[in-house]
């Protein structure tokens, strides 16, 4: 393969992310897609209809990522969040973090792009600010800190540290296999749970948990199949093309804002490039704001007050520090992660939404002073 033909490769992997971010943004506009949003529903109501989405879309993810393990497309050893460290305490304090922030801002990083596809210009704030408290613990100030504390404290594996590694070990089969029966199990039985309500039953609801399932499986295969390319003509190394990681990667909506960030204001420096993390912030918004502006729902919204401003802010420094400790945000842990069956994405989901709940007892908490 010749430079001239990376080029291109990378060009395609960048439009074929960008559509499916764009496809994205519009189903979550659509459906209401969130997590945050599901937490306040069993929280404040009990309702578990947009919960049910999520468990779908997380069934789909493992199904999908599963198969394309064990059929060779993908290697499951080379994504992003394959390690022989499990960052147990890193996930557990990322992501209370991020889920507290992400209640106070209204949203988590996905629901970010998307709420400002469709006019809220304080959500264009919270996506500034999260960018920066990314950039800052990715390498910065926060980053000195995240290293020096909670990054030092690991368990170290002789093998990838996931559920299929740990399956494959115990029962003596390969990990590809190990994968695929996990995926289809645990995938399956959350497709089945979320079925299950009668109230989820409905287009939109299936719409948000199939979509953005296979968004994410089709992720995989863009940036570990396509994007692939076994010998680079300048490194003689193995590539995943337009990555920031260099592995393969999915959705993810908190470094890729940081990369988003960088990447324009440091536009004339050719070694920013785009990325795909960097298309699939556009895609997310663009794809929203199509919807908004065709359903005519876009509507412009600002803060309500001061206090809304300093809740909005804390949050998306919580999310940008958070998501970068925990490796990842509702989307890059609770859906991408997590559909690869990594130890450390489960660690990092349980605590987002504990965290999320912790927040809106918080609100509750203070509202009942205030009254």
């Amino acid at each position: 393969m010749q430079v001239s033909d990376i080029s291109l490769l990378s060009t395609q992997v960048l439009w074929v992310s960008f559509c499916l971010a764009l496809v994205f943004g519009a189903i979550v506009q659509r459906t209401h897609f969130c997590t945050m949003g599901a937490v306040s529903d069993i929280v404040n109501m009990s309702d578990w209809t947009r919960m049910r989405q999520w468990g779908m879309a997380i069934g789909v993810a493992m199904i999908g990522f599963g198969v394309l393990a064990y059929t060779g497309l993908i290697d499951p050893t080379k994504t992003i969040h394959a390690s022989n460290r499990w960052i147990w305490l890193s996930a557990l304090v990322g992501g209370a973090m991020f889920g507290f922030g992400m209640v106070l801002a209204s949203g988590c990083g996905s629901k970010t792009l998307v709420r400002i596809g469709g006019g809220s210009l304080k959500s264009l704030v919270v996506m500034v600010v999260m960018g920066v408290s990314a950039f800052a613990t990715l390498k910065g100030i926060t980053a000195v800190l995240r290293v020096e504390t909670v990054d030092r404290v690991t368990i170290d594996f002789a093998t990838t540290a996931s559920l299929s590694q740990w399956v494959s070990m115990a029962l003596g089969i390969q990990p590809a296999l190990a994968g695929l029966l996990l995926g289809l199990g645990l995938g399956a039985g959350l497709i089945v749970w979320a079925l299950m309500g009668a109230e989820f039953r409905r287009a939109d609801n299936l719409l948000a948990g199939l979509g953005v399932g296979a968004v994410i499986a089709a992720m995989w295969w863009v940036t570990g199949h396509l994007g692939f390319v076994a010998e680079h003509p300048d490194t003689l190394q193995e590539t995943f093309v337009a990555t920031n990681s260099g592995r393969s990667e999915a959705m993810s909506f908190v470094a890729p804002i940081a990369y988003t960030l960088d990447w324009l204001m440091f536009f004339s420096d050719k070694s920013k490039v785009l990325t795909v993390g960097i298309v699939s912030v556009v895609g997310v918004i663009v794809g929203s704001a199509l919807h908004a502006l065709a359903m005519r729902t876009f509507r412009w919204e600002g803060f309500g007050g001061t206090e809304d401003v300093a809740n909005h802010l804390v949050g998306a420094v919580l999310m940008g520090v958070g998501g970068v400790t925990a490796m990842g945000c509702t989307i890059g842990q609770g859906l991408s992660g997590i559909s690869t069956l990594s130890a450390t994405s489960f660690v990092a989901v349980a605590a987002i939404l504990a965290g999320a709940v912790a927040a809106f007892k918080y609100q509750m908490w203070r509202l009942d002073r205030m009254g």
